[in-house]
């Protein structure tokens, strides 16, 4: 009789445990950086689309870099490496930036980078759009318009860093750099960018190149504005979508009978069971019932 009760408390319990298993797990939500995808993808794919998206990006980034060469509060932290090597070698600023980029798709080689036509694009559009910018811009500008042109020139630098990065057509030099070392690290895009601007920043700065207010904020502010933004613009393939779809129903922790619920709590202990359980003294079965057994044996 004991072991009898001692199997159905533990069937009760059984049965408790079951429904809490049963019910759909939470998946933790994946971190933005890694769910964010970077590689390059056939231009195959959405051209449409993608090359707008390309040639905007690419545009935003030279009126922006306009902007802030116009506001004259510090250059970008590359720009300031470009005069530092200007300062100490025969190379003009241009030869200098052209000499900064190949030294950068050389880098490439380690974090298996490969130039695409995004690649060949930064180097032409962006050129032609800073000179646009810096042409029609005004000059002679109060110390409050300069400050409004950096902010809106480091703004429109992130957004448009997120915008033709996310078309996925090959990034430039220095943004290829960033997303090659994010992937080979592991470690999130803010973090990368914010690095590699930091210590662009600092040789810059040792070979004598002109650091302002500006130059810092635009070395702090790339990375997270260009993290935040690019889940937004992305481009994602085909085969990302429906793999993406496929993985939207949450899983479950096991495929279990269906129990019915009960409203009465679960025992705390056996004891507790056996007194719930325990047959009344009036349906007991009488020693008479049990004197036949008794005497045949």
């Amino acid at each position: 009789m004991e072991r009898q009760l001692t199997d159905d408390y533990e069937r009760v319990l059984l049965r408790r445990h079951e429904q809490r298993i049963a019910r759909p797990l939470r998946t933790p939500r994946p971190r933005p950086h890694r769910s964010v995808p970077l590689g390059y993808v056939s231009l195959r794919e959405h051209p449409g689309r993608r090359l707008p998206q390309l040639l905007a990006g690419l545009v935003l980034y030279g009126f922006g870099l306009s902007l802030t060469v116009r506001a004259g509060l510090g250059v970008i932290p590359w720009s300031v490496l470009n005069e530092g090597l200007e300062r100490h070698t025969p190379l003009s600023f241009g030869m200098a930036t052209a000499a900064v980029g190949a030294l950068v798709l050389l880098l490439w080689i380690p974090l298996r980078q490969r130039p695409a036509v995004g690649t060949v694009a930064n180097i032409t559009v962006l050129a032609v759009a800073s000179d646009l910018g810096l042409h029609f811009l005004p000059t002679g500008l109060n110390t409050a318009a300069r400050t409004g042109l950096l902010v809106a020139g480091i703004l429109m630098l992130g957004l448009a860093t997120a915008v033709y990065v996310g078309a996925r057509l090959g990034p430039g030099p220095r943004d290829g750099l960033m997303t090659g070392a994010s992937a080979t690290t592991g470690r999130s895009l803010r973090r990368v960018r914010t690095g590699i601007e930091l210590a662009v920043l600092a040789a810059g700065w040792a070979l004598g190149g002109d650091v302002g207010v500006g130059t810092v904020l635009a070395a702090v502010s790339f990375g997270p504005l260009a993290q935040a933004l690019l889940p937004y613009v992305v481009y994602r393939s085909e085969a990302e979508r429906a793999a993406a779809a496929g993985d939207g129903a949450p899983p479950t922790a096991a495929r279990l009978p269906a129990v019915e619920p009960s409203s009465a709590p679960a025992p705390s202990s056996a004891a507790e069971f056996s007194s719930a359980t325990a047959p009344s003294s009036a349906s007991a079965p009488s020693p008479a019932a049990d004197a036949p057994l008794a005497s045949s044996a």
